[in-house]
């Protein structure tokens, strides 16, 4: 079982230079993950192009992240899919069985990474033809380097494009990083950020199946909930994945109606900034599914079906329709 507390502070002495201001960054080169780009990996081998899509697959909801939160903030016009330009950064402290990530690319190996900065990476990104509008800074668990945020805004501004461009970020809800290593002056700079928008993915329904998930202690399954609510209390532009990957025997009714609980406490709307996420066997994935898997697998078919039925007993029809990013918390009013 991992240590969740012990792994982060060793992978983020691995993966950041405050006196550079550079963190350790993904090079896809002959890794494992490649296979799975759709598109050459971008960037001198650092980068990588998404295509998000709201489409995902038949029987379960769109995925509305983040392609409705960058139209909304560029005034774009409405599309079903959006390119967006990757970063990742070469550690993560929790090992999801399902993660699309090479467990090679997780742990600060230098044979797959390597100390950039926010300029660097901006360079490299601005070489390209066409450079998408959207950048997604991603993991790994993003929040280990919780600086390289507010790194990128400013290299951002410096360079006028906090405008022009979408910043779009990742967290696994796993440690509370983002309070204990930010200066105000760069939480301030999060929370006022015009175009931001952060996605924090609760890793299952409850304690057993986040462990089975991520092979973390299955106490960090309560510690999620209150990291968001920390989050929603700053006011910036939050959104969550949940994934349901749980044993076919679980009580999904109950289970899923006290996950739901949980979250309207913190904020009663919340619920409709959560997006379910089905998990697809990507190259790395594959030599992982065992039998337990197959399980987890078998009741993510099932656990989709009673979150969908919770919702809707929560919300109303019209409540239910609402664009994503139209849904008003009580802690951000726009």
């Amino acid at each position: 079982m991992i240590d969740t507390v012990k792994v982060s502070l060793t992978l983020r002495d691995k993966a950041i230079n405050q006196d550079e201001q550079s963190v350790l960054i993904t090079n896809f080169a002959n890794s494992l993950q490649e296979k799975d780009l759709t598109e050459p990996h971008n960037c001198h081998g650092f980068g990588r192009v998404r295509h998000f899509r709201l489409q995902t697959d038949t029987g379960w909801n769109i995925n509305p992240l983040p392609i409705l939160p960058c139209i909304k903030a560029l005034s774009l016009e409405a599309t079903d899919m959006i390119r967006a330009q990757v970063f990742q950064n070469a550690v993560c402290n929790w090992r999801c069985w399902y993660c699309f990530v090479d467990f090679k690319l997780l742990s600060g190996n230098r044979q797959f990474s390597d100390y950039l900065t926010c300029e660097t990476l901006l360079d490299y990104y601005q070489e390209q033809e066409s450079p998408p509008v959207m950048i997604d800074l991603t993991g790994g668990q993003p929040d280990l380097t919780p600086e390289w945020i507010p790194w990128m805004m400013d290299a951002l501004i410096r360079r006028g494009l906090d405008k022009k461009i979408y910043l779009w970020s990742d967290d696994n809800l796993s440690n509370d990083y983002f309070w204990r290593y930010l200066s105000k002056e760069q939480i301030e700079r999060v929370r006022s950020y015009t175009n931001y928008g952060r996605v924090c993915c609760f890793k299952g329904i409850d304690e057993l199946s986040f462990h089975h998930n991520t092979n973390a202690e299955p106490s960090g399954f309560e510690l999620q909930f209150e990291l968001v609510e920390k989050l929603l209390g700053l006011g910036i532009d939050l959104y969550s994945y949940i994934t349901l990957p749980a044993l076919p025997e679980t009580n999904f009714k109950d289970a899923i109606a006290s996950f739901c609980d949980k979250i309207q406490a913190i904020d009663p709307n919340y619920l409709l900034r959560i997006v379910p996420l089905k998990i697809f066997e990507f190259s790395p994935v594959v030599a992982r599914v065992k039998d337990l898997q197959t399980r987890l697998l078998e009741g993510q078919a099932i656990a989709i079906n009673y979150w969908n039925d919770e919702i809707s007993k929560r919300f109303s029809i019209a409540e239910l329709a609402l664009p994503i990013t139209d849904v008003v918390l009580k802690n951000r009013q726009t």
